[in-house]
């Protein structure tokens, strides 16, 4: 078959029915992503024309990758039960509630800024899987905390994980490829150069775009989840959720255009911390109203998980708060110097267990249990044992807390991670009908009906990419050298700002990939309510594509009377349009209209 749609069309199918099944029908992703993985074999198996040994060996290294993503939820579960149990929580709370009681101030010091640096030094999902815990035990309904945790995972996931979508996604996505080299040639930098450059291109998209993110998550936090549904309540906090941005922002595009694209989400998120909490202390752009969520008995039970914040206890009464904070400062300490000093990175990634040629095909991935985000956030939580000085009893009920929740989870990502990576392997190494993989072939229907106006496209297939693995990265290293071979063949002068608008995209989809919506469930308890949570967070990643592509598009062609252009002046029209209708239709109505 050379039909490029409908090759398009099946390569989507997988995907496409399990967010039916998801987003349509409100399937659990225990039972959807069983699904879609049966969907993706039959396709690869039959149109494809992959072997059954692939199709295996594909299934193995998913289920590895499946394991080390359960061995980072339950280090993540681990930790919060035990500053849950032992009390920390309660002075944490109390202290963020000392700033602000107002939640709204809370989820964007919480998530945005905190979560901002989490991501920088940790990345592949971490950060939703600290910050929606964190947020459960300040008083936070569950599902709140993990729609919170999502949509920060956006801006600073293309710089995750110490710059690990650029420095390994795009610049092995692209390594290799004779028009980079040449183009490396022309510009006469090196390749760590070019890579750097994409970077900070990356970064300034990702700034003028997440400027309205802590807008966006306030006000899906009050029209959601606020008492009255009122979106009015979020937006009218946008000073100082504007403020908030821009104090993570524009570090984050000094440290990419000076420091490189290791830092920019750590450094951003960490300087924008101290300041907005500093000035926050003194009141400055607070709000004069306090919004908080109803009484808990109001809730609906599908905002609740299994997992109960924790009430002050005895020991938490006289916890001082750098004690209660600890765990947490270590946790980003560790996590930093595993990755910034270099003989003890080395040491960390050299203990590897690697699987290679998995039955013969080729396939091989490794696992690094040391150098990855779960074994410091274990070693983070024996830590709290002993200075938290908690004993057998509760160590044993933090260890059943958090084993407890595995297992909805597990049965979600040993079908969704398979999944993933049959997509992936489909390519010609493993299939005799000499087609591209799935998601090639799926871009590549795309860009064959988009032309010059390709580059308002490149950021939904970056979306897609993350959508399918769960990862910016995986994303990038599939994507990157196409979206470049794109740009040069639609006559882009700057082919590389194609492979940026393919990271903007790709760090947009981390909201709505499955992988990290069940692993942020998982650690408040929220299982089987991944349908209602796409549903909120793909407005988030529908904006940043737009957005991403209009900016995109404008640093490719220039300003003018352009597609760029339009789609930009359009989108600040449509969401000044939206934000006033919201704020209108939330007005409180008089009483004389009224009677």
């Amino acid at each position: 078959m050379d039909n490029l749609a409908v090759l398009s069309f099946l390569a989507l199918l997988p995907l496409l029915l399990v967010g039916v099944l998801l987003a349509g029908f409100r399937w659990p992703a225990k039972y959807a992503m069983p699904v879609g993985y049966l969907a993706a074999v039959v396709v690869a198996v039959f149109v494809w024309q992959m072997s059954f040994t692939g199709v295996l060996a594909a299934t193995i290294e998913g289920v590895i990758v499946a394991g080390t993503m359960l061995y980072i939820v339950f280090g993540a579960l681990l930790l919060l039960s035990t500053l849950t149990v032992g009390g920390a929580m309660s002075t944490i709370r109390a202290g963020f509630n000392n700033i602000s009681a107002d939640r709204r101030i809370q989820a964007i010091i919480i998530g945005w800024l905190f979560g901002s640096f989490i991501e920088g030094v940790s990345g592949f999902g971490t950060t939703a899987a600290v910050v929606a815990p964190l947020l459960l035990a300040m008083g936070f309904p569950a599902m709140a905390a993990v729609m919170v945790g999502l949509v920060v995972q956006s801006t600073p996931v293309s710089f995750g994980a110490v710059g690990t979508p650029i420095l390994v996604g795009v610049a092995n996505g692209l390594g290799g490829d004779p028009a980079v080299a040449e183009r490396i040639s022309v510009l006469g930098v090196t390749m760590p150069e070019f890579i750097s450059s994409i970077g900070f291109y990356t970064a300034a998209i990702h700034t003028i775009v997440g400027i309205l993110i802590p807008l966006i998550i306030v006000t899906l936090l009050t029209g959601f989840f606020g008492p009255e549904r009122r979106f009015r309540d979020g937006l009218a906090v946008w000073p100082f959720a504007i403020y908030a941005s821009l104090a993570m922002t524009i570090p984050y595009l000094l440290v990419a255009r000076f420091l490189g694209p290791e830092f920019p989400s750590m450094f951003g998120g960490i300087i924008g911390l101290l300041l907005v909490m500093f000035t926050s202390s003194r009141g400055f752009l607070m709000p004069k109203d306090t919004f908080r969520f109803g009484p808990r008995a109001s809730w609906p039970a599908r905002w609740m998980g299994t997992i109960e914040p924790a009430e002050a206890t005895d020991v938490s009464a006289h916890m001082s708060l750098v004690r209660a904070w600890s765990p947490y400062v270590l946790m980003a300490g560790l996590l930093v110097a595993s990755r910034v000093i270099t003989p003890l990175k080395e040491w960390l990634t050299g203990l590897a267990i690697p699987f290679e040629d998995i039955l013969g095909t080729g396939i091989t991935t490794t696992v690094q249990p040391f150098y990855l985000p779960g074994f410091v956030l274990i070693a983070t939580s024996v830590f709290a044992y002993l200075l938290h000085r908690m004993n057998s009893g509760q160590i044993k009920e933090t260890i059943r807390i958090s084993t407890g929740q595995l297992a909805g989870t597990a049965a979600a990502l040993v079908f969704a991670v398979p999944l993933v990576r049959v997509l992936i392997q489909s390519g010609p190494a493993l299939n005799d009908s000499g087609l591209s993989s799935m998601p090639v072939t799926l871009a590549e229907g795309a860009a064959l009906i988009s032309g010059t106006s390709w580059p308002v496209i490149a950021p939904w297939i970056g979306a897609l990419g993350a959508f399918i693995a769960g990862s910016n990265t995986v994303s990038n290293l599939t994507f990157s050298q196409f979206q470049y071979s794109t740009g040069v063949a639609i006559g882009v002068e700057r082919p590389e700002l194609v492979v940026a608008a393919q990271a903007i995209g790709g760090a947009g989809g981390n909201p709505i990939s499955i992988h990290n919506i069940v692993a942020a469930s998982a650690t408040v308890g929220l299982l089987g309510r991944e349908g209602d949570l796409l549903r909120q967070t793909i407005l988030v990643t529908t904006y940043y594509c737009l957005a991403g592509g209009a900016v995109a598009y404008l640093f490719i062609y220039g300003a003018g009377l352009n597609l760029g252009t339009v789609m930009l002046a359009l989108l600040i029209a449509g969401l000044g349009v939206l934000a006033t209708w919201l704020w209108r239709k939330d007005s409180p109505v008089p009483s004389a209209v009224r009677a």
